[in-house]
């Protein structure tokens, strides 16, 4: 099978809708485990009390709001490269997922930074970099939405995320590059500081953030292909084949 088989449209569109409800399931069974072993077995930190547990939502959404960017910029790569639509609409399609999370991350942020650190926001070097990452995602959901011509608008988002991506490093070193309020790293490829009871929740949360990121990201894939591909024969078919359902009274 060629490795190039789904990178059309219309036969990726089918392989998303099959796809897409099995990891929101996989979303929903790790988001509720992850939230029960973060909030009611995970220990209480013995610095920051029960304060700390902010971490398995935070942590997470900041990790996604930093992948969820470079994927963009992957399939930016490869929309200028070969010319792909499909991988413009999958940036289009996870630019909202991402800035999301970068929301989330944020506003958590703030909520841990209060009791922490006495304040909700300090122009530190890691927040700041994140504030901007949140600028170019709605930056790019403005511009591919402000060019009326699709390949133009595709081109110049495109150009837009992989020039931006030189932000995902600066949030991520930004605690050894500069002295920041933010502690180092609690994961690391050379260990972890942190007790296994607290760092196992936080990864399940991550993998349910993933899984979440996808399927959403999935959904939206299909709307984009209806409406961009709504001319071509295989949309079409789709509506022979399945054709709304209307309701009307009965006599």
């Amino acid at each position: 099978m060629s490795i190039f088989k789904y990178a059309s449209p219309s036969t990726f569109y089918p392989l998303a809708g099959k796809i897409a409800p099995w990891f929101a399931v996989v979303a929903a069974m790790l988001g509720a485990v992850g939230l029960y072993l973060g909030l009611f077995r995970a220990p209480v930190d013995f610095q920051q009390g029960e304060v700390y547990r902010i971490i398995f939502i935070h942590v997470p959404a900041a990790w996604m709001a930093m992948l969820i960017y470079l994927v963009m910029a992957a399939y930016g790569v490869m929309a200028l490269t070969f010319n792909t639509r499909l991988s413009s609409m999958m940036m289009e399609a996870l630019a909202p997922t991402g800035a999301m999370f970068t929301v989330l991350a944020l506003w958590t942020g703030a909520l841990w930074g209060k009791p922490t650190w006495g304040t909700f926001w300090a122009w530190d070097a890691r927040m700041t970099s994140t504030l901007i990452l949140l600028f170019l995602y709605v930056g790019y959901l403005a511009l591919i939405n402000a060019i009326d011509d699709k390949k133009r608008a595709d081109k110049a988002g495109a150009l837009l995320v992989i020039v931006g991506s030189v932000n995902v490093p600066i949030i991520y070193f930004s605690v050894k590059w500069w002295n920041t309020l933010h502690q180092g790293y609690s994961v690391a490829t050379s260990g972890s500081s942190m007790d296994p009871s607290m760092r196992m929740p936080m990864l399940v949360m991550t993998f349910a953030c993933w899984a979440y990121a996808i399927a959403v990201a999935l959904w939206r894939v299909r709307a984009i292909i209806l409406e961009r591909e709504k001319e071509a024969a295989w949309v079409a078919n789709l509506y022979v084949a399945s054709p709304p359902k209307t309701s009307g009274a009965r006599a």
